[in-house]
């Protein structure tokens, strides 16, 4: 009997890795902004959120080697958002603070999108010839 293997788990790691490196920090400092009725830099800051998650889906698809990037890109993106989004809701909770449920919802609506962005942009590094470095030595 043969299993398949769904997941590349190195390629999740390193895709949730580069997200949590480049998408949360803009994520808290758009919460910040807003709270301080900084509008325009809230909206530049979840922007920079948005291509924090996209590029840590396109890592996650470009090094996976299962021939799965858009599925790759889309749970290394709403993982990683869930995950963390998981935490400022528990945070928000044990201060006291407001939950803006259809806030999460909607942003993980977005995240799931652009998580099937980078799993295309991936897709493409590879299929254009643009290889990983440490796979290229392995071969």
């Amino acid at each position: 009997m043969q299993t398949t293997q769904r997941w590349d788990t190195t390629a999740l790691r390193m895709g949730a890795m580069v997200s949590l490196v480049f998408a949360i920090p803009f994520s808290i400092g758009a919460s910040w902004a807003a709270s301080r009725d900084a509008t325009s830099l809230a909206v530049w800051l979840v922007l920079g959120a948005v291509g924090g998650f996209t590029l840590g889906a396109g890592c996650a698809a470009w090094v996976q080697r299962l021939d799965l990037p858009l599925s790759h890109g889309l749970v290394t993106a709403t993982g990683t958002y869930s995950a963390t989004q998981a935490v400022f809701i528990l945070v928000q909770v044990v201060t006291g603070g407001t939950v803006n449920w259809f806030g999460a919802f909607f942003n993980l609506s977005v995240v799931a999108g652009v998580g099937l962005i980078g799993g295309w942009i991936g897709r493409r590094l590879r299929s254009k010839g643009f290889i990983p470095s440490f796979e290229r030595s392995s071969k």
